[in-house]
């Protein structure tokens, strides 16, 4: 194992957790392409990898990071489990066959995929999480997908999620849910952080502070989602691309920059809506 260039700052959750402020998404590879990639991506310093069991790459997650040869505890690993597991003891179920699949005794953050409200079962889900805290079997718990109203839900019951990771780009800046984060302590994990259809990484504003700081668009946006606390996972399997994503941290963009890309926000009719959508 080389020695990696550079390892992302992090920030420390709600009970103490840390967790880096950078990771790497790993949807839509395979199990083949996965375990490549994340031994790739730990030897280039990554210390954050996320799965889900929608993926269905747990394994090669799991062969990834032994392949890399980095210790288990210096990897936050991050897996998210489906509709069907919604229940008090389908979370234990779901837990225990991710653990299994990825071949880990433990992993650092378990989510909610989606809240599936006709459902109606993601509070219980929850409240099997926190006894996989308890029980050590997770170090820190979340959701994904979740709108204020889901999270409300929670709040009423006193319980409050470490992450939410939400669809959040400088196209969809999601002030009214990251609000709601940052009076509850919750930090927002960024999924698709670049963009879904590439039109973003062209954006004027973007080019023209990449040009200045001698960086690349993506790299700005992820600066961009950094400089706010945000979490970004960006998904790639480029050498190149991989190291440009982790070594994003060593500039700042000004508070002109940063207004600029934040005033890119849009409303956007194909956004997955998280009242109807899940898995």
């Amino acid at each position: 194992m080389s020695t990696p260039s550079s390892l992302a700052p992090t920030v420390t959750l709600g009970n103490g957790v840390a967790m880096p402020r950078l990771g790497l998404g790993t949807w839509p590879m395979d199990d083949a392409q996965a375990a490549r990639v994340v031994a790739r991506a730990l030897d280039m310093g990554y210390r954050l990898i996320d799965t889900a069991e929608n993926y269905r790459n747990e394994r090669g997650v799991g062969e990834g990071l032994r392949a890399s040869g980095v210790p288990r505890e210096q990897v936050f690993v991050t897996t998210k489990f489906n509709k069907q597991w919604h229940s008090v003891e389908g979370v234990q179920q779901a837990c225990d066959a991710s653990l299994q699949r990825l071949g880990l005794d433990y992993v650092d953050l378990l989510l909610v995929h989606w809240p599936n409200p006709d459902q109606d079962r993601y509070v219980e889900a929850f409240q099997g999480m926190v006894r996989l805290l308890e029980a050590g079997k997770v170090r820190a718990i979340g959701t994904s997908n979740f709108k204020h109203a889901h999270l409300q839900r929670l709040f009423d019951l006193g319980l409050v999620p470490h992450v939410n990771q939400i669809h959040l780009d400088p196209y969809h800046g999601r002030s009214d849910v990251v609000q709601v984060h940052r009076e509850r302590g919750i930090v927002t994990e960024s999924w698709s952080p670049l963009g879904r259809a590439g039109a973003l990484l062209q954006e004027p504003a973007i080019l023209a502070a990449a040009e200045r700081h001698g960086r690349t668009a993506a790299q700005v946006v992820l600066r961009w989602h950094t400089q706010q606390g945000y979490v970004p996972i960006p998904k790639s399997a480029d050498p190149l691309r991989l190291q440009q994503n982790l070594d994003s941290f060593g500039f700042t963009l000004s508070d002109e920059e940063m207004a600029a890309i934040s005033a890119l926000d849009r409303v956007d009719p194909a956004m997955l809506d998280s009242d109807v959508f899940g898995h």
